[in-house]
């Protein structure tokens, strides 16, 4: 007689604790989540289609009890009118605080006052495993859960404006069209991430702001409105430098920013670069590409005199330069 040996038993009481953790966080977070509503030529595509208007959709979440929200540039920038779907059923106009589309966030501010907020996290804190939950708006369908895990963090993605944006959270809970800017939350309810993109096709690749990021980028746009960078007005090419010269000139790097181009009466223009120069370095902190030189025009280097360091054919030179304040864009 032959005996079938049955599966072992499932830990239900492991799957009731996971369980709890997501619906307690959920419970906790879902009443200031919001789903949003916009009207403008720029506004994302997410419900044109299904609704049959002209306009888009997204998600936010408040943080503070007075109506201040957080959401994603991309979802709010030149938007004419902005409409906020609460949890308990209210309907709120909202007005733009302030976008930063180098960071793809946004604030905006309701009318409204004793409102469920959720905490900022500290996302230097996030470990790859833990879970990660999802709560947002996906094709108009409101307060829409997924969750999942961490799947990566430190990862970099690029942004509307061609800047990356750094320390970005990697995880596998479902994000569609609609979620853009909603919370991604810990078991706490806590807030550890702004939902931001998704890869296609790609199955459960996507990624979040991470809490630290958008904590300070928050606090600048309150205060102005606006995020402050310096640039110093030159296209940028990256480019790998002749071995000869390098070791001629004992460069450590392999590679640098070629001057596509020049605005006039740029910084770059009156430091006396020229179209080809290859840039090394800034205030001797090397520039190997494009981004690294981006992450170097910080708001403290408005006005200040730096150095930068370039090849001209196998010349290495260095001359002074003065950053300007970026100018604002102009939203259409």
């Amino acid at each position: 007689m032959v005996t079938l040996l049955s599966a072992p038993p499932v830990d239900e009481a492991l799957i009731d604790a996971y369980s709890s953790a997501v619906s307690g966080a959920v419970a906790a977070a879902h009443p200031a989540v919001v789903h949003i509503e916009v009207q403008g030529d720029n506004a994302p595509s997410s419900a044109k289609a299904m609704e049959g208007r002209p306009g888009g959709s997204g998600s936010g979440f408040f943080i503070s009890p007075d109506g201040l929200l957080l959401t994603n540039s991309h979802v709010v920038h030149g938007a004419r009118e902005l409409k906020v779907f609460l949890a308990d059923g209210r309907k709120l106009m909202a007005d733009l605080v302030g976008d930063d589309p180098d960071t793809d966030l946004a604030v905006l501010r309701v009318s409204a006052d004793e409102l469920s907020h959720l905490v900022l996290a500290d996302s230097d804190a996030v470990r790859p495993g833990q879970i990660a939950i999802a709560i947002g708006s996906p094709m108009g369908f409101q307060q829409t859960v997924t969750a999942g895990i961490v799947s990566g963090l430190g990862r970099s993605l690029r942004g509307a404006s061609g800047r990356l944006i750094d320390n970005v959270i990697q995880t596998d809970a479902a994000l569609n069209p609609g979620n853009s800017g909603g919370p991604l939350v810990n078991t706490r309810g806590e807030v550890i991430g702004v939902n931001t993109a998704i890869i296609r096709p790609a199955q459960g690749i996507c990624f979040a702001i991470a809490s630290n990021t958008a904590r300070w980028v928050v606090a600048w746009l309150i205060k102005d409105g606006r995020i402050r960078r310096s640039f110093i007005g030159l296209a940028g090419q990256n480019v790998p430098l002749i071995r000869k010269v390098a070791r001629y000139h004992h460069l450590k790097q392999d590679t640098g920013v070629l001057v596509a181009g020049l605005e006039p009466n740029s910084p770059a223009a009156r430091a006396g670069l020229v179209e080809g120069d290859i840039v090394l370095a800034l205030d001797d902190t090397p520039t190997p590409a494009v981004d690294a030189l981006h992450k170097l025009l910080t708001a403290d280097r408005i006005g200040e005199r730096a150095i930068v360091t370039f090849l001209r054919g196998v010349e290495l030179r260095r001359h002074a330069i003065i950053p300007l304040e970026m100018p604002v864009q102009v939203k259409p």
